[in-house]
């Protein structure tokens, strides 16, 4: 049996590393391998599909703002000049100090780039119960502002550098809403 393309190292302290060529006597040894290997594959596939619904529940609307632009269903207590709010939750890792590092990017330039491009940044807060965790909201006219306004901020050479300079590892949650017709903050 010819097995093109397969090295197995066994790790003997005496002999490490030595390769190991398909022989009837090792011959289950390399079907096991094969079948891990697929086993292996099989669940990145399922767990990359599970995270590809992730990445889709974390896209924005279709539309966000005013009534007018909302669908029926979702229009009924929604105010005729609400405005587009994003809520986003920044969580960064703990390796090395990252969320102080995450507050500086915010305190030196990140704020004034959005706000360079439009946005309104309503308030920026630090979580109480994940001390980990930044939390900000940011107001628009509508989607198609919001849009604008982060195409600007993502092509801004100003976040390139700060974004350089402040690298930090974050997973991000973002949710948007529009203001009920009822609400104080429009």
């Amino acid at each position: 049996m010819l097995i093109t393309g397969l090295r197995y190292r066994i790790g003997r302290p005496e002999r490490q590393g030595f390769q190991v060529t398909p022989t009837r006597g090792n011959r289950q040894l390399f079907q096991r391998e094969i079948g891990m290997n697929r086993t292996i594959l099989a669940a990145a596939v399922v767990i990359g599909f599970t995270f590809a619904d992730t990445a889709e529940a974390q896209r924005p609307p279709a539309a966000c703002g005013p009534a007018s632009q909302l669908s029926a269903d979702l229009s009924a207590n929604v105010g005729s000049d609400a405005r587009c709010f994003e809520l986003r939750m920044y969580t960064a890792t703990n390796a090395r100090g990252d969320i102080n590092m995450l507050h500086q990017r915010f305190r030196e330039q990140e704020v004034a780039i959005f706000e360079k491009h439009g946005a309104e940044v309503i308030a920026v807060w630090q979580r109480l119960d994940d001390p980990n965790t930044l939390v900000w909201m940011l107001a628009y006219r509508d989607r198609a502002h919001r849009d604008e306004v982060w195409a600007g901020f993502a092509a801004d050479p100003d976040w390139a550098t700060l974004r350089e300079k402040y690298d930090v590892s974050l997973s991000i949650e973002a949710y948007w809403m529009s203001s009920t017709n009822y609400s104080n903050l429009r």
